[in-house]
């Protein structure tokens, strides 16, 4: 029998950072209607921690009267027992992708704790991810433009375009170290590219945004202000644009787009690779 409801609480549960439950999570709701009320419990290695999610299992399934969804990935077998005896629908997000690989490759799995964290033997490639987290950091919203030869990407767009959040996501997803910068007044005056940008005009990529939406966003930030006028947001973005097409700086629309569309679209125009899974 179909539950029509309006909403329903969803649990991404991981014995490592819970990336991967959130994003396979995502797309396949995405395929349905209702609004998922989400929350995110990484790092469930021991019975104390699994404790509290099943509290949390236990009264969303008495206030709401339906089991939550839960999308996991446990590899202990008493924890991920536990988790599975829970009110809830379970789905294990690697299961049956392990299980067809080693039937395909006749070989059994060997199931290890966060192993996701360092596919391959080489370990260093948790400490790139950090390193790329801290340069991106570093680099946001034009804090400096010191180091830019070590940026695998530089964005450039008007505030509030999506620049940062896409920033960080290819930082902690692909290892990526990533500059963002927005066009400030004087910039979008002058519309010209700073003298810093010039020799990394490879590393350059645009996003842009529509007027309506941009208004949208900067009036929940600062509501009235000139900042967030129509006005404003319209006059920007065409200089903004009109600079991208000058000088041949490929570019896409935010507008419509999650972050992990943007960054893979940007991946896909830009021709990086992805470095860590």
């Amino acid at each position: 029998m179909q539950i029509d409801i309006q909403s329903r609480d969803v649990f991404y549960v991981s014995d490592g950072t819970a990336i991967t439950c959130e994003t396979l999570g995502h797309v396949v709701l995405g395929q349905f209607s209702f609004k998922a009320n989400e929350k995110t419990f990484p790092f469930v290695e021991s019975e104390d921690k699994l404790a509290d999610l099943l509290k949390e299992i236990g009264i969303s399934y008495r206030l709401n009267g339906v089991k939550p969804l839960v999308f996991f990935s446990i590899v202990i077998p008493e924890l991920r027992q536990l988790l599975l005896n829970a009110p809830a629908h379970c789905y294990d997000v690697l299961e049956s992708i392990v299980q067809k690989v080693g039937d395909d490759i006749h070989m059994e799995p060997e199931p290890k704790l966060q192993r996701s964290r360092s596919v391959g033997k080489d370990s260093d490639t948790y400490f790139d991810r950090i390193a790329a987290i801290e340069y991106t950091l570093a680099h946001d919203d034009g804090i400096t433009l010191k180091g830019l030869e070590q940026a695998d990407i530089i964005l450039l767009g008007v505030s509030r375009s999506g620049k940062t959040p896409t920033s960080l996501y290819m930082a902690m997803q692909f290892g990526l170290r990533v500059v963002n910068y927005p066009f400030i007044e004087e910039d979008i005056k002058r519309l010209r590219l700073l003298p810093e940008f010039e020799i990394h005009r490879h590393k350059l990529f645009g996003l842009t945004i529509d007027p309506e939406r941009l208004t949208e966003i900067r009036e929940n930030r600062l509501a009235g202000s000139e900042y967030a006028s129509t006005e404003q947001c319209l006059s920007e973005l065409a200089s903004v644009e009109a600079l991208f097409r000058r000088e041949a700086i490929p570019y896409i629309n935010t507008s419509s787009l999650s972050v992990e569309e943007i960054s893979t679209r940007i991946l896909e125009k830009s021709g990086l690779r992805r470095r860590l899974l």
